[in-house]
């Protein structure tokens, strides 16, 4: 239960992150430092996989509320001075995000092939 505590912590705190970066003033923007695809794609490919591993019986629904939510943050981007809203910088980020998702699931697959029960750790208990 402590795992899956800890795997949900860090999944939202990394998506408050990346909204804050992605709607705060300047000031808080990292310099790209693998180019701005390469920053999205690297940012959504992790919440991808932690948010997957942090709910693996849910994925389908997190990963499909997370492209809902990863199109809003582009949407409201269209309110804040110095930003833009560009399909192609969702496309980057809803992909990102799912091939995360697909790699935890893939985590998750490889962890029951050897045995091991890759839902333990965030099992409820009833």
């Amino acid at each position: 239960m402590v795992i899956a505590a800890l795997l949900r912590l860090v999944a939202w705190l990394l998506a408050a992150a990346v909204t804050f970066v992605t709607l705060g003033p300047q000031v808080v923007r990292p310099h790209p430092v693998l180019g701005q695809e390469g920053d999205h794609a690297l940012a959504f490919l992790l919440v991808g996989i932690v948010f997957g591993l942090a709910y693996p019986q849910r994925r389908w629904t997190v990963s499909a509320v997370a492209v809902a939510l990863i199109g809003l943050l582009e949407i409201m981007q269209l309110w804040v001075p110095g930003r833009h809203a560009r399909f192609e910088d969702f496309m980057v980020d809803a992909l990102s995000a799912c091939v995360g998702f697909a790699l935890s699931a893939a985590a998750n697959w490889t962890m029951a092939q050897f045995g091991q029960d890759p839902d333990a750790a965030t099992r409820q208990r009833h």
